[in-house]
């Protein structure tokens, strides 16, 4: 069978990139793939791992014959990322992302399209993939990981229709099942069901006292597994997409102070409904 891609370049082989590379390789999707890092010990963690055939530390160097560049950034660093790409790579190269938040990337890189800066090729479409762990670096890397799993493109207007399909066809070739939203329609979604719960589990694992800790079973590790996840990198997905995240905060409060009233009031039947209407929604989801 004929690898999809010949080379496809990953910059940042971490638990997200090195799951790409891994899915690629194993799955024989792709001739090449390229890690690119600033860290050579990470690298070379990569290319132990095999999540890639080839490593460096120049992004132009990385990304020359490349037909997909992934960048695997945080999203502080992601628009920046994509631009300093598009100067050095090849024409018709795609670009993606696997960022958390959207608009703000996908507003950067037209930006810096719309005020001319010079010599910028290949085309970008953001990516977000559903899939993940609170574990961090390549060797927590599973080719299985975007398996039966979300992946949302944010297509611009003027993005080419060959360009979506491809990017599609390349996240299918990976497991993945792809979704296509706006990046504001994006940010409001993951807000609920990503970055809100990611702040309720670190609120929730750091206002449990220290004493209670050797008591802690499945209920509470479930509950804030998350909350393991790194925290700079959490910090910016946070912050970065306030603006969704802020009426989902307002709306979980109200829910809270609807629970509280109900403990406080001793009333019964109004806590059966509220913990009902939580386990109709959780079940609708499935394991």
């Amino acid at each position: 069978m004929t690898a999809a891609w010949d080379t496809v370049a990953i910059l940042g082989v971490g638990l997200i990139g090195g799951s790409i590379g891994l899915g690629l390789l194993e799955r024989g999707l792709s001739r090449r793939v390229v890690g690119i890092g600033r860290r050579p010990a990470a690298l070379r963690s990569a290319l132990r791992r095999q999540a890639i055939t080839a490593s460096f530390t120049d992004i132009a160097k990385g990304v020359a014959d490349a037909e997909l560049v992934v960048v695997c950034t945080p999203v502080e660093t992601v628009a920046e990322h994509v631009t300093a790409i598009r100067r050095v790579c090849r024409p018709d190269a795609i670009i993606t992302d696997v960022g958390s938040t959207k608009a703000s990337i996908v507003a950067a890189v037209a930006a810096a399209e719309r005020t001319g800066s010079p010599g910028l090729r290949g085309r970008f479409l953001g990516s977000h993939p559903m899939a993940g762990s609170e574990k961090t670096g390549v060797r927590y890397a599973d080719a299985a990981l975007f398996q039966g799993r979300a992946v949302i493109l944010t297509p611009a207007a003027d993005t080419p229709t060959v360009v979506q399909r491809r990017l599609t066809r390349f996240w299918k070739s990976l497991g993945a099942r792809v979704v296509a939203l706006s990046p504001e329609v994006h940010d409001q979604s993951v807000a609920a069901i990503s970055h809100l719960p990611h702040l309720v589990a670190s609120a929730l694992a750091a206002n449990t006292s220290a004493n209670h800790l050797p008591l802690a079973g499945g209920g509470w590790r479930d509950t804030t597994r998350v909350a393991a996840g790194d925290a700079e990198l959490w910090r910016q997905i946070l912050l970065d997409n306030r603006q969704a995240l802020l009426p989902c905060l307002d709306r979980f409060l109200q829910t809270l102070d609807t629970f509280r009233a109900a403990l406080r009031d001793g009333d019964s039947a109004a806590l059966r409904r509220l913990l009902e209407a939580g386990k109709e929604i959780r079940d609708a989801v499935g394991n």
